[in-house]
């Protein structure tokens, strides 16, 4: 038991770890990290996302993690704002941005202090303004840096 336990331990130490480092991303081709980004994506990658992000089961599942999330925030956080885990933050921003911005392609990582960045391309101004205010949706929120860009498509 002396031997199972550091071991165990250090398998949660090590996922814990490595499980933190990636961004959570609006498509799989969107930017892998949140530095300003202004490349175009093509238009066949544009249109099978906005596919994706607009079909009712993909709306359904979105709407499923964010309802997880913050229940699970009412369980073990008292339903507070403050304290609220990065990578929750981050999801929940990821799946509002992705369900009313769907042929976006961003980026967002969270801290623990509720700053938000996000970072990538959208099609157009409405788009890129509707960034900080469903971000800032999200309970535990406090800043959102908005790091995206107009791209236009390429034809």
């Amino acid at each position: 038991m002396k031997k199972l336990t550091p071991f165990l331990i250090s398998c949660v130490l090590l996922f814990g770890a490595t499980a933190c480092q990636n961004p959570s991303r609006t498509s799989a081709d969107a930017p892998d990290t949140t530095k300003q980004v202004t490349e175009i994506p093509s238009p066949e990658t544009t249109e099978a996302a906005l596919k994706d992000a607009q079909s009712e089961v993909r709306r359904d599942q979105l709407n499923a993690d964010i309802r997880a999330r913050e229940q699970r925030n009412n369980q073990f956080n008292d339903g507070s704002a403050i304290n609220r885990a990065a990578r929750d933050i981050e999801s929940e921003v990821r799946s509002k941005l992705e369900a009313n911005i769907p042929n976006g392609h961003l980026t967002v990582a969270a801290s623990e202090n509720g700053t938000v960045t996000v970072s990538g391309t959208v099609t157009n101004k409405d788009q890129l303004a509707k960034i900080d205010r469903l971000s800032k949706e999200i309970k535990g929120v406090t800043k959102v840096v908005n790091k995206a860009t107009v791209a236009q498509a390429k034809s």
